[in-house]
């Protein structure tokens, strides 16, 4: 399975979301400013990045996770990538796309259009951060579903 984490840019909620999937953070505390910097593309995507789905990590039942930032038109994206995937030859059976947006905070969207949109990074990034460990159950809470909805193997124990 190809488990794609999808939020408007990319490069905030989805990313921690892969990075809690991958077991990079976590779930039991709320992490610090620093390990929340320090997840792999967090703050660091621009606008041009929307639509492409990059590869983060396999987790341990063999999926891929991926992140995609979407903007305002979630379908028209979904339906790019599906209609690329097919056009590939790939099972489209295999994508599961994850929204996580309903884990966005005011603190994240406001922190992350001063960071990514307006360049103003010094201000926005501590703001992101802050609505990120605010929103981190949240994020968990969608991870965890995912988890249950796409392992292959149900015996196996969730990772923690």
């Amino acid at each position: 399975m190809k488990i794609i984490y999808c939020c408007y840019g990319g490069t905030h909620s989805s990313p921690v979301a892969a990075a809690i999937h991958l077991g990079k953070l976590s779930t039991e505390r709320v992490p610090t400013g620093g390990e929340i910097r320090a997840v792999e593309l967090f703050d660091q995507l621009r606008s041009d990045h929307r639509g492409q789905v990059m590869f983060l990590g396999m987790d341990q039942w063999g999926n891929g996770i991926y992140v995609c930032g979407r903007g305002r038109d979630k379908r028209g994206i979904v339906k790019a990538v599906k209609s690329g995937a097919a056009l590939a030859g790939g099972n489209l059976d295999e994508l599961l796309f994850v929204d996580t947006l309903p884990a966005v905070n005011w603190l994240m969207r406001i922190g992350g259009f001063l960071s990514r949109r307006l360049g103003l990074v010094a201000i926005g990034r501590p703001l992101v951060v802050k609505g990120t460990q605010k929103a981190f159950f949240n994020l968990a809470n969608i991870v965890a579903g995912t988890i249950k909805t796409c392992r292959k193997n149900p015996e196996l124990e969730e990772p923690g």
